[in-house]
C-alpha cells in the first residue's frame, strides 16, 4: 500500500510538471506567432522601401557621371542603410519562424509523453516510473541541443551568411565609387568569411566528431580539449591511466557526451572567471571498467540544488551511467570547485567493427 501511494504521488507530481511546461510552452507559441505577424507587416513596409531605395540607385547609375559626388555617397549611404534594415529584420523573422518551430516540437513531444504516462499509469511500480521521469529527461536534453544549436547556427553562421550576400553587393558598387574602401572592406568580409568557417568546423565537431569513430575517444577528447581552449580560454588537462582500447561506438558516445557536458557546464558557471579555470579529466580504464573524473577549481555549486532545478544535464548523465549498471558521485560546494566522477562497465568493441572501421 505504501508503495502503491508513493507511485501514484509521483505520477501526479509528474504529470503536473509536464502540464505546467505544456502550458507555458503554448502561451510561448502564441506570443511568439503574434510577433512573427507584427515582423511580418513590418518587413513588407521595408521590403517596399527597399524597391524604392533601389530604383533610386539605378536613376543615380544611370547619371553617375553627372552627379555630384557627395550625391552619389549619400545614395549608396541610404541604400546601405535600407538594406542593412532589411537583413536585421529578415534575421529577426527567421529567429522568430525557428523559436516557433522549436516550441512546436516541444509541445509535440510533452504531448506524447503525457499520452505515454496515461498508458503506464496503471502500473503501480517505482521502476515504472523511474522510465516516465527517464522519458522526460532525455526529451527535455535532446530538445535543448537542438534549440541551442538551432540559435547558434541562426546567430552565426546563418546571419554571417546573410551579411556576406548584402556586402559583396555593397562593395561591387564601392568599386566604382570608392576602389579603396571597397578594398578594406572586402579583406574584412573575407576575414569574416574565415571566422565563419571555423564556427561551421565547430558546430559540425560539436553534433559528431568523425574523430569519434575513426579514432576512438581519447583522440578525439584530446582534439575537443584544444578546440576547447581555443573558444573559451579554460585550460583542460587530459590524464590516461591504463592501456586504450576501442570501446563499443555507445560506449564512447556517452563518455565523450559525458565529457563535453560537464566541461561546459564549468564554462558556463566561470564564464566571468574563465581565464583562472583549470580542468582536468582524467580517465582510468582497467580490464573490465573506465572511470571518468572531470575536476574544476571553479565556483562550486550545490549538488542538490543542481539535481532538483531546471538543469538536466547532470541528472540525464546520471540516468545513462546508471543504465549502463554504473554508479557516478558528485562532490561541490560554493566556492570550493567541484569534482564529478562515474564508472561504468566497458565493452571493448568487437574484431568484426574494427575491421569494419579499417575499411
Amino acid at each position: 500500500m505504501v508503495q502503491q501511494i508513493v507511485d501514484t504521488s509521483s505520477s501526479e507530481n509528474l504529470e503536473l510538471e509536464l502540464r505546467a511546461d505544456l502550458e507555458q510552452s503554448r502561451k510561448a507559441l502564441k506570443e511568439t506567432s503574434m510577433m512573427i505577424e507584427q515582423s511580418q507587416a513590418e518587413l513588407a513596409k521595408l521590403t517596399q522601401r527597399n524597391t524604392v531605395v533601389t530604383s533610386h540607385m539605378q536613376q543615380i547609375q544611370l547619371h553617375m557621371d553627372t552627379l555630384p559626388k557627395e550625391e552619389i555617397q549619400t545614395a549608396y549611404k541610404s541604400a546601405f542603410d535600407a538594406q542593412q534594415r532589411l537583413l536585421v529584420m529578415k534575421g529577426q523573422l527567421d529567429k522568430l519562424q525557428s523559436d516557433k518551430n522549436n516550441l512546436e516540437n516541444n509541445i509535440r513531444n510533452i504531448e506524447k509523453a503525457l499520452q505515454l504516462l496515461g498508458e503506464i499509469s496503471h502500473q503501480t511500480t517505482l521502476g515504472a516510473m523511474n522510465q516516465a521521469a527517464t522519458l522526460e529527461t532525455l526529451i527535455n536534453s535532446q530538445e535543448a541541443v537542438r534549440q541551442r544549436l538551432s540559435r547558434q547556427m541562426h546567430d552565426g553562421p546563418a546571419q554571417a551568411l546573410s551579411n556576406f550576400i548584402v556586402q559583396a553587393e555593397i562593395v561591387t558598387r564601392l568599386f566604382e565609387v570608392d576602389p579603396n574602401k571597397a578594398r578594406d572592406e572586402l579583406n574584412t568580409l573575407k576575414d569574416t568569411a574565415l571566422s565563419t568557417f571555423q564556427k561551421v568546423k565547430a558546430y559540425i565537431f560539436e553534433l559528431r566528431p568523425m574523430m569519434l569513430d575513426d579514432l576512438g575517444l581519447i583522440p578525439t577528447i584530446n582534439r575537443y580539449r584544444e578546440a576547447f581552449k581555443e573558444q573559451t580560454g579554460i585550460d583542460v588537462i587530459v590524464s590516461v591511466k591504463g592501456n586504450e582500447k576501442r570501446f563499443e561506438p555507445f560506449i564512447d558516445v556517452m563518455i565523450f557526451r559525458a565529457v563535453q557536458e560537464l566541461m561546459g557546464n564549468t564554462y558556463r558557471y566561470n564564464m566571468d572567471t574563465a581565464s583562472k579555470v583549470v580542468i582536468n579529466v582524467n580517465l582510468v580504464i582497467d580490464e573490465s571498467t573506465i572511470r571518468v573524473s572531470v575536476i574544476d577549481n571553479g565556483k562550486g555549486f550545490d549538488p542538490e540544488h543542481a539535481l532538483s532545478g531546471e538543469g538536466f544535464g547532470l541528472k540525464l548523465i546520471r540516468e545513462r551511467v546508471e543504465m549502463l549498471g554504473g554508479t557516478m558521485s558528485i562532490e561541490s560546494a560554493v566556492g570550493q570547485g567541484s569534482q564529478i566522477s562515474f564508472e561504468i562497465p566497458i565493452q571493448e568493441m568487437k574484431k568484426t567493427n574494427q575491421t569494419t572501421i579499417a575499411r
